[in-house]
């Protein structure tokens, strides 16, 4: 017997405790030919929820198809930019998938960089932990005003909203408002976060320290402005894993991970995460190459200590024990893909295994 049949075996004796555990899941895929496949697939794995994301394709047209064809995942926009659109625009497409999803939608917002907003989206940038509040505050003001029949006065800075009629209001549902999530790298947009949202989506380019120094105090931060405990947020982590059966599996499965990361290091943005760790010199490296367009090489330069702290770098066999080692106490829901070539009674066993280990306690 393998060590990963021993292993599958152990998994299907192993039962959860009752104490809150880590959510996992997974991606959900934006060419709608492949949404019912795919979300069924992680319906029957055993996976929490599924998230799509706003690259070539539009997020929200694959989570209609998710909830009509699956009962039991959250379904969620990991992330749907919030720039591109208006406040009233969100509301109602957040709205109508509430309904249709029968309460299990999670609206997840981004700002996407500057660059994007103005010259691929024509709209406006500016201030952008300030506009996301504010556009955090708008959709919460909407669905009152469609929940509870109080008159529509929302004025802000960068949002306004003061007509509604009955025309232009949608039907009553049972369900509460969907959960907003935004995601956050920052310590400013972190800390909104915590004061005004229900959730973060970090970015992937995080490690556990960036998690324990930067992430963890802004978000407290931003709760105690509010008056929450963190047992009253959740914060989503969509983390790079790279596994396999053999070295050899295990080796190739990093050489696309050292890519993503490089790609990730090569953005101003994240520089920050990088110096954290004394690395920012890779960054001039890395961004230089970029404009370059020499991608393979950037790869080369994420060494294996590097690989560590941003990914999850374990045989199939021990690595839901360290993504529970770099998730727990920290993240409340993990996002977490598998090379293709993973068997799927692996998977299963793995998502068992992640599944059954409770999630420490927090403040």
């Amino acid at each position: 017997m393998s060590r990963v049949t021993y292993w599958i075996a152990y998994c299907k004796v192993t039962r959860m405790g009752n104490r809150p555990r880590l959510k996992i899941d997974g991606g959900i895929p934006n060419r709608l030919e492949r949404v019912v496949e795919a979300v069924g697939n992680l319906e029957q794995q055993g996976f929490d929820g599924g998230w799509t994301a706003e690259t070539s394709h539009d997020p929200f047209l694959p989570l209609l198809l998710a909830a009509e064809h699956t009962s039991r995942l959250a379904l969620g926009t990991n992330i749907a930019v919030a720039f591109a659109r208006n406040p009233m625009t969100v509301a109602n497409v957040g709205w109508d998938l509430q309904a249709y999803s029968k309460g299990r939608f999670i609206l997840g917002l981004g700002t996407q960089i500057q660059p994007h907003i103005e010259k691929r989206f024509s709209m406006p940038w500016s201030h952008p932990a300030r506009r996301m509040r504010e556009f955090v505050s708008a959709l919460h003001a909407i669905w009152s005003t469609w929940t509870d029949g109080t008159k529509l006065s929302f004025e802000g800075d960068f949002y306004t909203h003061k007509i509604m009629t009955p025309m232009f209001t949608p039907e009553p549902q049972p369900h509460a408002f969907p959960k907003i999530f935004v995601a956050a790298v920052g310590e400013a947009m972190t800390e909104m976060c915590g004061e005004v949202a229900d959730g973060m989506l970090a970015h992937a380019f995080t490690t556990k320290r960036y998690f324990e120094e930067v992430t963890t105090p802004a978000l407290l931060r931003g709760m105690q402005r509010s008056g929450r405990q963190r047992s009253e947020f959740q914060l989503s982590y969509p983390i790079f894993v790279v596994t396999g059966e053999t070295d050899d599996e295990l080796a190739a499965d990093a050489v696309g991970a050292r890519k993503q990361i490089a790609f990730y290091g090569s953005t101003p943005a994240y520089r920050k995460v990088l110096e954290l760790h004394g690395w920012g010199d890779l960054h001039t490296e890395l961004h230089r190459l970029s404009l370059l367009g020499e991608w393979d090489a950037m790869g080369t330069l994420i060494d294996d200590e590097m690989l560590e702290a941003f990914a999850v770098v374990a045989p199939l066999d021990t690595v839901a024990a360290k993504i529970r080692d770099r998730c727990d106490g920290v993240v409340d829901r993990v996002m977490v893909g598998f090379p293709s070539s993973v068997p799927e009674d692996v998977v299963i066993a793995v998502v068992e295994e992640l599944r059954g280990q409770p999630v420490k306690s927090r403040p």
